[in-house]
């Protein structure tokens, strides 16, 4: 369902409680790379703009007992501070619903912004207890979310706040999201192509199952690639091999066959003797079908390289989420790079589901190039499985 923006809300004078994603990565106190911060500003300004009272809160780490300092958003507020211009208020309170939090919106003037302190320092948070989903709520008007990594999450500042303000909207970020990989799911330009990768098939069993109901072609590379060939019967040495879901690939190449969508797997691969991040490893590249009983497939190989390519050239819509090798190693990231090319040099709407894909796509600086990169890895490949999330169902209708 179409979900209400914050262009459906009037916000001038109102206190808006609106949950970031401000996870950022930190190294001894400073932020190393503060993109996810510089993609909320487009929904901050808005609020401002409107003369809304801005309350921004957002979790960053994993806190396992309670505040801890190297968890402290207040660099989040620094450097928020440096982008809009003006200050942005540090509410520090252990407790995010302190004295600090009450007189900072107590003192607000019609534009201003306060951030809260890391909601994780409450242990209640991540089991969404209602005690403090009401505390939050009892600072604001209305709520805005906009955080699709934590949108999968039923949480207090992401679900449970919302049952005690009104409305509940998302911002610009969850809003494109919805739109863009919404269409893709359900009303994609065609051919629509699928990229799927990474280690372990289980992560992606019921992204598959679903995506066999949409796309017109799936490509399938990555360790979980090799369950696939040796459903196939193929001799896969010591390649990463879940024997329990072996079963699971050929109902999934039969259900391919049946849907008369195309089911491609790699035909060739770069073999190691062990797993290693060394650079200077050496690779020998086989036939899939023929990989040695003593290597290990870490990468997709140039035939396959081609393939895929081919593929993601000719597709109107292209979703990718997850590596072809061990993108971390240089030597075996070839043939995560060459799908990252691929979707640049392509005229289709181009989608890529966070993580290491979107690293990849980083890395060579291909950024621009692309229709949309998702915020939420795990939020996105919830929403391929065709999940419900909740800290979406959680926003108003349109």
């Amino acid at each position: 369902m179409a979900k209400k923006t914050i262009e459906d809300i009037q916000v001038k004078g109102k206190k808006v409680l609106v949950r970031c994603d401000f996870n950022v990565p930190m190294k001894d106190g400073k932020i190393t790379n503060d993109k996810r911060i510089v993609a909320a500003l487009p929904t901050i300004k808005k609020l401002i703009a409107d003369g809304g009272k801005v309350i921004l809160c957002s979790h960053l780490g994993k806190p396992k007992n309670g505040p801890e300092e190297k968890f402290s958003l207040a660099p989040v507020a620094e450097r928020l501070s440096e982008y809009l211009g003006k200050t942005v208020v540090f509410a520090n309170d252990d407790t995010v619903v302190g004295d600090n939090a009450k007189a900072a919106v107590a003192a607000m003037n019609d534009g201003d912004v306060v951030l809260l302190q890391n909601t994780r320092f409450r242990k209640e948070e991540t089991k969404n207890i209602e005690e403090f989903s009401k505390e939050l709520a009892s600072l604001a008007d209305c709520y805005v979310n906009d955080a699709f990594g934590s949108a999968h999450r039923a949480h207090c500042s992401t679900e449970g706040v919302t049952k005690f303000l009104s409305p509940n909207v998302a911002g610009y970020l969850i809003g494109k999201e919805l739109s863009v990989m919404g269409k893709a799911l359900d009303n994609a330009d065609r051919p629509f192509v699928a990229v799927l990768g990474g280690a372990k098939i289980e992560d992606k069993l019921n992204v598959i199952n679903n995506l066999l109901e949409k796309v017109d072609t799936l490509i399938i590379g990555g360790g979980m690639a090799f369950t696939f060939l040796k459903a196939m019967g193929y001799e896969i040495g010591k390649s990463l091999l879940d024997e329990s879901k072996i079963d699971y690939c050929k109902d999934m190449m039969a259900k391919a066959e049946q849907k008369g969508v195309k089911l491609l797997l790699p035909i060739d691969t770069v073999c190691v003797n062990e797993f290693t991040f060394d650079p200077s490893v050496e690779i020998e590249i086989t036939d899939s079908d023929k990989i040695p009983a003593d290597k290990e497939g870490c990468d997709i190989g140039p035939k396959s390289r081609e393939l895929f390519a081919e593929a993601v050239k000719a597709a109107k819509t292209v979703v990718w989420n997850g590596p072809m090798g061990v993108f971390e190693n240089p030597t075996l990231a070839a043939g995560t790079l060459a799908v990252a090319q691929a979707m640049a040099d392509s005229e289709a709407v181009t989608i890529i589901g966070g993580g290491d894909s979107a690293a990849a796509v980083e890395q060579m600086n291909l950024d621009e190039k692309m229709t949309h990169i998702s915020t939420g890895g795990g939020a996105s490949l919830e929403y391929l499985e065709g999940k419900v999330l909740p800290g979406v169902a959680a926003l108003d209708e349109k």
